[in-house]
């Protein structure tokens, strides 16, 4: 028995000292352990809160993805729109320049029977003027024998009453003496 105490005695000096240490390292561990598992754990909030954060910002992207989509849409409609505004536009212009080319072709063609109206009212006209001043030349050659027959008259008028004052003159003259 004294040898079992002898070993463990010299055991307990020896290993003793040795598990003071392993349990002093083994306390160290366990703090530090518990600090890193804390650590770890503020991590694994962190982590969690991040990729919260995360699938959030995902949502909202899909979220505006599904908006840009439907903006999409709603361009592509409003182009697909505006297609067939610019088409109908397009053809209404077409219709419109064709009804005023051929209002264009009636305005002219109404255009040369005025003047062509005009030309028949002028040579009309024309011959008409030519008629009456024919017909003046004649009525002032009518007027110019006229006043020759006038002129004529108050002359042969004139020439009586010069006669008759010559006459008178004369009676006058032989009336009286001699002297």
């Amino acid at each position: 028995m004294v040898t079992r105490e002898i070993v463990l005695a010299a055991l307990k000096e020896l290993i003793l000292p040795e598990l003071q240490v392993i349990k002093q390292d083994q306390a160290e561990f366990k703090t530090a352990l518990a600090l890193t598992n804390k650590r770890l754990d503020d991590i694994n909030a962190h982590l969690v809160d991040q990729s919260r954060r995360i699938d959030d910002t995902n949502k909202r992207i899909d979220d505006t993805n599904k908006r840009i989509d439907d903006t999409n849409k709603r361009i592509d409609e409003t182009n697909k729109r505006i297609d067939a505004i610019h088409t109908d536009l397009i053809r209404r212009i077409d219709d419109t320049n064709r009804r005023i080319d051929a209002i264009h072709t009636d305005v002219i063609s109404r255009i040369d029977d005025t003047n062509r109206r005009i030309s028949e009212v002028h040579d009309d006209l024309l011959a008409r003027f030519d008629g009456t001043h024919l017909r003046i030349d004649m009525i002032n050659q009518r007027l110019d024998r006229q006043n020759e027959v006038v002129v004529q008259r108050e002359e042969h008028y004139s020439l009586d009453q010069r006669v008759r004052h010559l006459e008178l003159e004369m009676q006058q003259v032989k009336s009286r003496p001699a002297a």
